[in-house]
């Protein structure tokens, strides 16, 4: 029989790597499935200046990557490959993979969020140079420069808002002629004397010699395209959780995450989340690393409690 993990953890990014450092510290058998790059969105972000203790060459990369060596260091094993499926209906859970599967006692959906796309010419080539989808994260590199943001809702204007503190003017940029956002934030932002709004005008190019110079902006109504310069864009049209997989196992909200309480349990037993992937009010890599330590620590509670008395076959 195949090993039989005590957590599978579904993801490689801050969330993910902190559960498996959790988990392998308590001497649990843990490990990581990853499809894509290490440490998640983070590792696409230039500068991490935010996250606690990083600040020695506080890049993305370079501290997503030490997340990693440090959860291998205490024996976290790191698989890449994709996961297709599971299985809840038993005792063990099944992670099934594109190659093969994994057994564990418990696992922890971290598998995050994605940022929505503009979709406009030169937005990935300027994705981390000048073009940014987290205020919070971002702000700081545009003191007293000049922005754009790009959306209409809550997410648009209260970043619009928090840009303010940072640049010296925001335009916000809408396709519509009215904000979807509620009332009580579009009223704080229209009295910001730093924000400015452009309606009824959609973004067709984001352009720059390595670094954001300008837009391209078309009028909706009547067709006029302009040229508009700016240091930085900021894409607010939209979060996707990451959640494909699991729809259909674990209650999800309507927006597709992942219902979880605050010690990341989800409506499966032995089964966790945490990370940009579960509703939450702020999806940052601090919150997204606690999430995965109270994940490990509740997952080796569980097993405790439901797997003390029991002896598994754990042929490697």
């Amino acid at each position: 029989m195949s090993k039989i993990y005590d957590v599978a953890i579904v993801g490689g990014g801050p969330a993910g790597l902190s559960a498996g450092l959790y988990a392998s510290r308590a001497k649990m058998s843990a490990i990581i499935i990853e499809k894509g790059k290490w440490g998640g969105q983070a590792s696409t972000t230039e500068e991490l200046e935010n996250y606690p203790g990083s600040v020695e060459h506080p890049t993305g990369p370079k501290v997503t990557e030490r997340m990693k060596l440090q959860a291998e260091a205490f024996g976290t094993e790191c698989l890449k490959d994709e996961v297709i499926g599971f299985d809840f209906l038993e005792k063990i859970k099944v992670v099934k993979l594109a190659k093969g599967e994994i057994k564990a006692k418990t696992v922890i959906f971290a598998a995050g969020a994605q940022p929505m796309l503009l979709g406009a010419p030169g937005e990935i080539e300027l994705r981390g140079k000048g073009v940014s989808y987290c205020a919070t994260c971002d702000a700081d590199f545009f003191t007293e420069l000049e922005v754009v943001a790009i959306g209409g809702g809550d997410a648009a204007v209260e970043e619009s808002i928090y840009l303010t503190k940072f640049a010296e003017k925001v335009t916000i940029v809408h396709r519509r002629d009215e904000f979807r956002a509620a009332k009580s934030i579009v009223e704080k932002a229209m009295q910001n004397d730093k924000i400015q709004v452009i309606w009824n005008t959609v973004v067709e190019e984001i352009y720059g010699d390595g670094i954001v110079e300008g837009i391209k902006m078309k009028n909706v109504q009547t067709g006029e395209v302009t040229d508009f310069k700016t240091d930085g864009v900021f894409v607010f049209v939209g979060t996707k959780p990451i959640t494909e997989t699991i729809k259909g196992h674990v209650e999800l909200d309507a927006k597709g995450y992942i219902i979880a309480d605050e010690e990341m349990r989800t409506s499966v037993e032995g089964v966790f989340a945490a990370g940009d992937v579960r509703v939450k009010s702020l999806r940052q890599v601090v919150t997204a690393c606690a999430d995965g330590a109270i994940a490990a620590v509740n997952a080796e509670k569980y097993i405790e409690k439901n797997f003390e008395h029991i002896t598994l076959p754990d042929a490697k």
